[in-house]
């Protein structure tokens, strides 16, 4: 897969005070050891979030270090940019311009670092390790926390890709309460968040770590992004139906309001048609519109192609029950074997205003007890989705806990007295599944001594990628197994990583012997 840019410079691609860092090490180092955890935050009595977000999905890393990482990325043109850039920017002489000519003379400009990782989907509880990075030559031992800063930007997708992940273990329990099975789950939450995004690698990156969990998405750059930088079995891994937005209501004028739904539900006779419905008044819209003016027409439309009524303003929670109570009395529900009413096949509703993870908690707890199936409704979400999100969410932490320095290797860390929630790991890591399925990062090289395999596999080395994931790995990895959640029976082996992107690493073993490995997953 060759999709580096070849306009970015990595000498440029780290905070500015990483620039000086490599005078600051103890002298003689030869190594420097970090790693990568989304720490374990202990609960904070003054603060009432909803959501604990005790484990993490592991989803990203392929995608920088394919765009970014690989191949040739230090020439002559960069070094002497990153050079004049720093010289201006310090106003003193202090970039390492020595230390890139030997890794472009030495390794033609190849990073000679080594990153491990944790399979990509991978759901793992908070405070384990993720990836770890060393230098793999004496003379760069700065450069692994160089590339800290491009690193740590998985924070995103895998954020993205936990909270979506979440929000399907929300919709999976009420659903599964509600009508019995959990079919359609994966087009439950829509994503809506391409216009709500900062920039357009970020809408594919956002876009991309949604679909590991749903196939509903009007952000197309996920779909380039998956294509890209993992592949999929399937041509395309997101789905999306015909939809109505205000301009193409409003344009008809207000007093056509009925004309503008009958033209656009004709136009698409065929496949499901999602028509905003409260350009004025959505209630007038839903009963005498759709349930009297347009009835016999709504009526005609099959299970495949439903009219899917879009509410967009109100209070979320109040606006959903009075549009399913207002659709209820026109187009007469029936009582599913749990005993929660469905309206009829060829009508839904999406709601896709004010949607995030404790609103949509909210509503369909909402629906349960008004004795709505969430068979009958579907959500968009955008801001909230894709950039409502920060790196603290998950607390997304690189921290060095290793050093070679005279010959000898220490294990490092840090203990703030004043928060011990940011005390480090110390020494070399690793990742294990015990017999009872729980997850326990080793530290200090207690690893190596283990009966069972580290989690943790190569997958980027000396600026060759040498393990791949295809997006049907990561969905795979990430599926939701929870036996309280979905009547299924989890999957006896680690997903394998895709071998048609990438030889067979020959240091890799498997994680657990083959009656005990699992599924990576969650078990809250």
């Amino acid at each position: 897969m060759e999709h580096r840019d070849p306009n970015f410079n990595i000498l440029l691609a780290t905070d500015s005070y990483k620039v000086t860092h490599y005078k600051q090490y103890p002298p003689n180092t030869s190594k420097v050891y970090s790693y990568f955890e989304c720490r374990e935050k202990r609960p904070d009595p003054t603060k009432n979030r909803k959501v604990k977000y005790e484990t993490t999905v592991f989803y990203g890393l392929q995608y920088i270090t394919n765009k970014y990482l690989k191949g040739k990325v230090v020439t002559p043109e960069k070094i002497q940019e990153a050079k004049e850039v720093y010289r201006e920017h310090f106003q003193d002489d202090v970039f390492n311009e020595k230390g890139w000519n030997y890794i472009l003379e030495k390794y033609d400009g190849h990073l000679p670092i080594e990153i491990k990782a944790v399979p990509e989907g991978s759901v793992i509880p908070r405070g384990n390790v993720l990836f770890t990075v060393e230098s793999t030559d004496p003379e760069c031992y700065w450069l692994t926390n160089w590339v800290e800063t491009i690193l740590v930007q998985v924070w995103y997708p895998v954020t993205v890709a936990t909270n979506s992940r979440e929000q399907k273990k929300i919709l999976a329990k009420y659903l599964l309460e509600t009508s019995g099975n959990l079919d359609k789950l994966e087009y439950k939450l829509h994503d809506f968040g391409y216009r709500g995004v900062s920039s357009q690698e970020t809408a594919g990156i956002g876009a991309s770590a949604h679909l590991v969990n749903f196939k509903g998405t009007d952000t197309v750059a996920g779909i380039g992004v998956i294509k890209k930088y993992y592949g999929t079995k399937d041509p395309v891994p997101g789905f999306s139906v015909p939809a109505a937005e205000h301009s193409t209501i409003t344009a008809w004028g207000k007093d056509h309001e009925r004309d503008a739904f009958e033209h656009i539900v004709r136009q698409f006779p065929n496949v499901p048609v999602s028509i905003v419905s409260d350009s004025y008044d959505i209630y007038n819209a839903c009963e005498k519109i759709w349930g009297e003016d347009l009835r016999s027409l709504i009526e005609s439309r099959s299970a495949d192609a439903p009219l899917v009524v879009r509410p967009d303003s109100g209070n979320p929670l109040d606006t959903v029950l009075k549009v399913l109570e207002i659709l209820g009395k026109k187009f007469i529900p029936t009582e599913n074997s749990k005993g929660y009413k469905v309206l009829p096949p060829y009508i839904r509703v999406i709601q896709g205003d004010g949607v995030d993870i404790n609103t949509l908690q909210e509503i369909v707890e909402g629906m349960k007890q008004h004795r709505w199936s969430i068979e009958n409704i579907a959500f968009g979400s955008g801001g909230a989705l894709l950039q409502k999100l920060t790196r603290d969410l998950l607390n997304c932490s690189f921290k060095c806990s290793y050093v070679v320095t005279n010959g000898l290797g220490v294990n490092v860390f840090k203990d703030p007295v004043a928060d011990p929630n940011k005390r480090s790991k110390k020494g070399r890591l690793s990742l294990h599944r015990t017999a009872s399925g729980d997850f326990v990062t080793l530290e200090e090289g207690k690893g190596d001594l283990e009966e069972y395999g580290d989690l943790l596999h190569t997958v980027f080395q000396n600026g060759k990628i040498v393990q791949t994931y295809t997006f049907d790995d990561v969905r795979d990895n990430a599926k939701i197994t929870d036996s309280g959640i979905l009547p299924m029976t989890p999957s006896l082996n680690l997903h394998p990583p895709s071998q048609k992107h990438c030889p067979p690493l020959e240091r890799r073993v498997d994680p657990l012997p083959t009656h005990t490995r699992k599924h990576v997953q969650t078990h809250t």
